[in-house]
């Protein structure tokens, strides 16, 4: 954490940088922020302190910050773009001074009522990643070269194999229990996803099939309302287990840092689309709330389809 030992750098008065050095400690002993965090959240403010110096002709103290505008912001957001932050950069900015000047609210020293009335710049849109159907597939199939027990590998082939072909978030699919599978067709299941919305969903003979072969060699008896995914000791598996899994899979079968579960997902959704898929049947199947947020996934097609066009059209 970064402090100003320089007696040259003066970028505010004594009594606010005293509550300066009070925050930086209640973020770290009372939030228990990342170490990182605060270092940002303290290099932004310091940022807009010394902004605030030159502009006002004199480093600022409480009263200079107690009742900061909307335009107050806007200068100095204009200046830092000039400078070339980008709105990410920016962002984060603004969400370091806010901490700061809600901090000095809470001990009725500021308003923070002007921050809020700040816009944040709008973030650029990322779009999913989806890996290659090709790919996905090897992810679903190569679980055995991580690891020596085998129902453990196949309880990792049974989740990849839930997250790509049924388009499951990780944590709907580690909370998945044996009547959510309980189906006489062996056809759909039961998940039960954000804000405690369930959706049934159709599963592939290749999920059913990986999940059946895990509940063979599981060593656990799977039964009564516990999930059926257990870890090595037979309690609830943790999403970090299969984060670990996954970046030593795709370490072993060469493919990039974006392969995620999650990515599987975000790859179900931009094969059906590609595949023909229709945008309402898809969000039913990811479990969206609103169509807007399936609707990235005809970027996704797009950009893939624009850059198939880039790389073999002669004139592109």
């Amino acid at each position: 954490m970064s402090t100003d030992s320089n007696p040259l750098l003066i970028i505010s008065a004594a009594d606010l940088a005293a509550q300066r050095i009070a925050w930086l400690r209640y973020l770290t002993n009372e939030k228990r922020m990342a170490s990182k965090t605060i270092d940002a959240y303290e290099r932004d403010l310091r940022q807009f302190l010394t902004h605030l110096t030159g502009y006002l002709g004199h480093p600022p103290a409480i009263k200079d910050v107690a009742n900061l505008k909307p335009m107050d912001m806007r200068g100095f957001l204009a200046v830092r773009r000039q400078g070339g932050a980008k709105a990410r950069t920016l962002g984060r900015g603004m969400a370091g001074i806010r901490s700061f000047v809600r901090f000095l609210e809470k001990q009725d020293l500021a308003n923070s009522a002007g921050l809020r009335a700040t816009s944040t710049p709008r973030q650029p849109k990322t779009l999913p990643k989806a890996l290659r159907a090709s790919d996905a597939v090897r992810l679903t199939k190569h679980s055995e070269q991580l690891h020596t027990e085998p129902w453990i590998a196949a309880r990792d082939a049974a989740i990849l194999t839930l997250l790509y072909g049924c388009g499951l978030r990780i944590g709907e699919a580690l909370a998945l229990t044996p009547a959510d599978l309980r189906d006489a067709q062996n056809s759909s299941m039961r998940v039960t996803g954000k804000g405690g919305v369930t959706r049934l969903v159709p599963v592939l003979p290749q999920a059913i099939d990986a999940i059946h072969e895990y509940q063979r060699l599981c060593p656990f008896q799977l039964d009564g309302d516990k999930p059926v995914f257990r870890g090595a000791r037979g309690g609830t598996l943790q999403p970090a287990i299969l984060q670990k899994s996954m970046r030593k899979l795709r370490s072993a079968l060469g493919l990039p840092d974006t392969a995620t579960p999650h990515a599987l997902r975000h790859s179900f959704a931009t094969h059906l689309l590609a595949g023909g898929g229709d945008l309402r049947t898809i969000q039913e199947l990811l479990g969206h709330a609103s169509l807007s947020t399936t609707q990235i996934y005809t970027e996704v097609d797009t950009s893939r389809l624009m850059d198939i066009y880039d790389k073999a059209h002669p004139r592109a």
